[in-house]
């Protein structure tokens, strides 16, 4: 079995900053693609940014230059400095990975959310 766990959401104010992690444990072989995704109310899941095992990074227009993706591979974790914050950033956040497990398949795995709100 294997599990992603975020954390390190919360309430801040405009032009502040956050950091979120998520960590991938269980019977895990190998860790390839990770990433953030978030979800406004009312509105569709998206990508926030994403970075590959040779941390090759992308992300979404809207937070270029503010937000950064790293990850620790040896301890199957993936961060994201979020800078400059603004309200329209207040989402659940989500982490994802493509994982192979160890005597299992290789699938994509998706943590259970933690909650951004910009607000003053």
């Amino acid at each position: 079995q294997v599990q992603l766990v975020e954390s390190g959401g919360g309430l801040v104010q405009p032009g502040g900053s956050l950091r979120l992690s998520c960590v991938a444990s269980g019977s895990i072989f190998r860790v390839y693609d990770m990433g953030w995704y978030r979800q406004a109310p009312g509105k569709q899941r998206e990508l926030v940014a994403s970075i590959t095992s040779d941390d090759t990074t992308k992300y979404a227009d809207s937070v270029k230059g503010r937000f950064t993706i790293y990850r620790n591979n040896a301890e199957n974790t993936v961060y994201l400095q979020m800078n400059s914050l603004k309200p329209d950033d207040t989402a659940v956040y989500y982490c994802n990975a493509d994982i192979i497990r160890l005597y299992g398949p290789q699938d994509w795995y998706w943590g259970q959310g933690t909650q951004v709100t910009v607000s003053s």
